[in-house]
């Protein structure tokens, strides 16, 4: 016995239209689920990058330093060339916040800077105005940059 295929009519065939739109609907359902997860997924990363950044950001640069106290040291002589001396009297211009009340160690090198020159260099005004700058440099990084400027309160020649 031969079984022959009987052409389905169209009410019984099942619709291609009817698996195509289930077929959609379904993957509606399932994009705003994974939508949502990409924008969570997204925002945290945002925030721990943004975290990131808040903790690991360079330091502002500190502006120029402020003045702070003056710390004015005792005269001293310091011998010159030729028999010739130097009687001088500084003051250490201090940063905002520094604590130095001990000024051997600017007295120390204000005597290392002077001691053995000759007359015609430190009585030159110009000179005078080096040799001043030369110390503050010196006592800048003697004392960690605590000092940022000096002043000849007594310059006398003999």
């Amino acid at each position: 016995m031969t079984v022959t295929a009987i052409p389905q009519t169209a009410a019984e065939a099942p619709d291609a239209g009817q698996a195509t739109r289930k077929s959609k609907n379904a993957k509606e359902t399932q994009e705003p689920k994974s939508k949502k997860k990409l924008i969570m997924i997204v925002a945290a990363v945002l925030v721990v990058a943004g975290a990131g950044y808040w903790f690991t950001k360079p330091a502002a640069a500190p502006g120029p330093p402020q003045p702070g106290t003056i710390l004015k040291l005792d005269s001293i002589q310091i011998n010159l060339a030729g028999a010739h001396y130097l009687r001088v009297g500084i003051a250490l211009q201090l940063v905002a916040g520094s604590s130095e009340s001990d000024g051997t160690k600017a007295l120390d090198t204000t005597i290392s800077e002077f001691s053995g020159l000759p007359m015609s260099e430190v009585n030159n005004s110009a000179q005078r105005e080096m040799l001043k700058k030369q110390l503050e440099t010196k006592l800048s990084a003697v004392y960690d940059k605590a000092v940022m400027g000096v002043y000849f309160t007594e310059f006398v020649t003999q």
